[in-house]
C-alpha cells in the first residue's frame, strides 16, 4: 500500500498553473485585479479584450496588447476579433429560428436539404449535426491528412461539400457516439441559406445581430473583405510573433467577427429575450441525448456544465491565431467574454479567473478540484494498472505510467490526465471530470462528466525487429482524402512521404499500429494470408480513413 499526502494536491495545483485569486471576497474586483490577469500583454505583443455583464448591466470592458503590431494599433474594447467555435451557437440559433417557423425540423434528415451528402444507410438528422453526434468526419482533418490543413488553402463551402461527398463512411452510426465536427456546422449554415432563400450572413444580420444591437458583428464569408477595427491574429514563435490569419471562406463552424460587448448582448438574450421565443430558449440549452436515451452535455452549439460547483453555459473558440471564450452563469446572471488575437492566449482560463472574482462567495471550490477530505489516502500498488491500452472503437492508444504516487496518462499536462485512487479498482482524474474503472481482465472503462464513455483493452507494446518493416513499404492512395502516401522502410524506421516535401516518421505502438506527428494513428490492414493491403488513419475527429495499397 502507498500513502498519498495532501502535499501532492498542492504540488499539482502549482504544476498545472492555476491562478491564486486575489480579492475573492470582493463583489466587484477593482480594475487592478483584472489587469493582473492580463498583465503579460503589452505594446510589443498582441493581446485580449475582456467584458463582463452582471444583472444585465455591463460592468467591465477592457483591452490589452496590440491589434496590429505592424501599424502600432492597440486593442480596444471595441476591437473586432474572430470568435472561433464560439460562433457555433449563432449557427444553431439560426437553425432554431427556422424550426420555430416550421420551415424545417431538427429531426429532418440532412439529405433532404443537402443531397450531396452520401446515403450512409442510417438516418443522419440536423439535430445530430448540431450536437456533434452525426459521425461526420471533420473536413479540416481530412484535408490535413492530405497535407493541406486549414489556413494553407482558401477553402469554400463548395469545397467542403466536395470533400463531404467523397466520404464513404462516418466515424460512427449517427446518434450513438460523440465526436466534435466542424463539418456539421458548415452544412447547417448551408441549410439555413437554402431554406431561407438568403445568404447565411444576411439571415443572421436581419434575424439575430440587428435585433440585439450587435452592431460590430458579422460573418467572415469573404476573408478579403475590409473589416474596420479588426485585430490581426498572431502565432507565438521563438523570437516574437508572426501573422496567423484564417484565410478561408468557410463559416458557421467559426468565422464570427465580433466584440466582447456584442457577445455580452447575445448572452443577455437568454434573460431579456429579443430573438426567438420560449421554446427557442428551452431547446437551445437542453443537453442532447444519444439514441439509447443517455444524456451528454452538448446542447445547440453550447456546452452545459458546471464550473466551481455552479451551473455554466459556455463555449470556447480557436481559429488560426484567435482564441475565444464566452460563458454564462444563469443563476448568478453573470456573463464573461474574452477574445484574443494571439495563439498563446488563454481565453478560457482567463475568463474563468475573472468570473471567480465576480462570483466571489458563490464559488464552492476553485476549478472543481477534488477535495480529498483526508490527511492521507491509502492506495494499493499501482503496478498492476500500468501499461499500454487500446481504444476498442478507434484503436487509439493510451499509456498509463506512475508518477510519484499516482497514475498518469503518459504526456499528462492537465488535471484530467492525473489519476487519483478512490476505492477498489476505481480512479478519478484530479479535476473530477473523468472516472477510470479497471475490470481485472485487462479492460479499462473511462467515463467523462460530459456523458461520454470509452473502453480500452490492454495490449502489448510492439518493437519490430530488422526486416519486419519491409512488409509495409509501398504506395497507398485514398479517394476520400484525394491523396497518395508512400511508405518507406528506412533502416530501423518506417517513414511516410507526402507530396511535395513532407516526410513523417512512424513510431510503432502495438502490432501493425504506428503513430506519426501530424497524422495520428496509422493501422495497417492485412488480408487472410497476412499480406499488408492497406492502412487506416485515425485522428481526433476522423476515424478509420482508409488507404488502399497500390503496389
Amino acid at each position: 500500500m502507498k500513502r498519498i499526502l495532501c502535499t501532492f494536491v498542492t504540488s499539482v495545483i502549482v504544476v498545472v498553473g492555476f491562478v491564486a485569486l486575489e480579492g475573492r471576497q470582493a463583489k466587484r474586483p477593482d480594475e487592478a485585479a483584472i489587469d493582473k490577469v492580463f498583465a503579460r500583454w503589452s505594446t510589443a505583443s498582441p493581446g485580449c479584450a475582456v467584458g463582463v455583464s452582471e444583472g444585465g448591466k455591463v460592468v467591465l470592458r477592457k483591452a490589452y496588447g496590440m491589434a496590429d503590431l505592424e501599424h502600432d494599433v492597440p486593442n480596444s474594447p471595441d476591437t473586432i476579433f474572430e470568435a472561433g467555435s464560439v460562433s457555433k451557437q449563432f449557427t444553431a440559433a439560426a437553425v432554431l429560428l427556422l424550426a420555430g417557423e416550421g420551415k424545417l425540423s431538427l429531426d429532418d434528415p440532412v439529405r433532404k436539404y443537402i443531397p450531396e451528402l452520401p446515403d450512409y444507410g442510417k438516418p443522419l438528422l440536423i439535430r445530430h449535426m448540431l450536437q456533434h453526434t452525426s459521425g461526420l468526419r471533420d473536413w479540416g482533418e481530412v484535408e490535413g491528412v492530405a497535407g493541406w490543413p486549414r489556413t494553407t488553402r482558401v477553402y469554400t463551402h463548395a469545397r467542403v461539400l466536395d470533400i463531404v461527398s467523397r466520404q464513404k463512411a462516418l466515424n460512427f452510426e449517427p446518434g450513438t457516439n460523440w465526436s466534435y465536427s466542424n463539418t456539421g456546422y458548415n452544412l447547417a449554415a448551408i441549410i439555413v441559406s437554402r431554406v431561407s432563400g438568403q445568404s447565411f450572413a444576411e439571415f443572421c444580420r436581419l434575424r439575430i445581430f440587428e435585433p440585439l444591437g450587435m452592431t460590430h458583428t458579422s460573418w467572415r464569408d469573404d476573408f478579403r473583405r475590409i473589416v474596420r477595427g479588426r485585430a490581426i491574429a498572431y502565432e507565438a514563435v521563438k523570437n516574437g510573433y508572426e501573422q496567423d490569419m484564417p484565410f478561408e471562406n468557410v463559416y458557421g463552424n467559426g468565422g464570427l467577427l465580433t466584440t466582447v460587448g456584442d457577445l455580452l448582448k447575445w448572452n443577455e438574450n437568454a434573460v431579456d429575450q429579443k430573438v426567438g421565443d420560449a421554446e427557442f430558449l428551452r431547446v437551445e440549452v437542453a443537453p442532447g441525448r444519444f439514441s439509447n436515451g443517455k444524456p451528454h452535455n452538448y446542447a445547440m452549439g453550447l456546452f452545459i456544465g458546471t464550473f466551481a460547483g455552479l451551473p455554466e453555459v459556455y463555449h470556447s473558440g480557436s481559429t488560426a491565431g484567435y482564441r475565444a471564450f464566452l460563458t454564462r452563469f444563469p443563476k448568478q446572471h453573470l456573463s464573461v467574454a474574452v477574445l484574443c488575437n494571439a495563439s498563446n492566449g488563454t481565453a478560457e482560463r482567463d475568463a474563468h479567473t475573472v468570473a471567480e472574482m465576480y462570483l466571489a462567495d458563490a464559488v464552492n471550490a476553485p476549478h472543481g478540484m477534488m477535495d480529498l477530505g483526508h490527511d492521507d489516502i491509502l492506495v494499493p500498488s499501482l503496478s498492476s494498472f500500468v501499461g499500454l491500452y487500446r481504444n476498442t472503437v478507434t484503436g487509439v492508444p493510451l499509456s498509463l505510467v506512475t508518477g510519484k504516487a499516482e497514475l498518469l496518462i503518459e504526456g499528462a499536462s492537465n488535471p484530467s490526465n492525473i489519476v487519483l485512487f478512490q476505492h477498489d479498482s476505481a480512479f478519478q482524474s484530479f479535476d473530477g471530470t473523468r472516472t477510470f474503472h479497471f475490470d481485472g481482465k485487462g479492460g479499462l472503462h473511462i467515463a467523462n462528466a460530459n456523458g461520454m464513455s470509452e473502453t480500452y483493452q490492454r495490449v502489448d507494446p510492439w518493437k519490430p525487429v530488422a526486416g519486419q518493416l519491409n512488409a509495409f513499404a509501398g504506395r497507398y492512395t485514398s479517394d476520400e482524402a484525394e491523396t497518395e502516401l508512400k511508405v518507406v522502410a528506412s533502416g530501423p524506421d518506417l517513414k511516410i512521404t507526402r507530396r511535395p516535401d513532407t516526410t513523417l516518421t512512424l513510431r510503432p505502438v502495438y502490432k501493425d499500429a504506428f503513430q506519426a506527428e501530424g497524422l495520428g494513428l496509422v493501422r495497417f490492414r492485412r488480408d487472410t494470408s497476412g499480406r499488408v493491403i492497406g492502412f487506416s488513419v485515425t485522428m481526433d475527429r476522423v476515424w478509420d480513413l482508409r488507404f488502399d495499397r497500390k503496389q
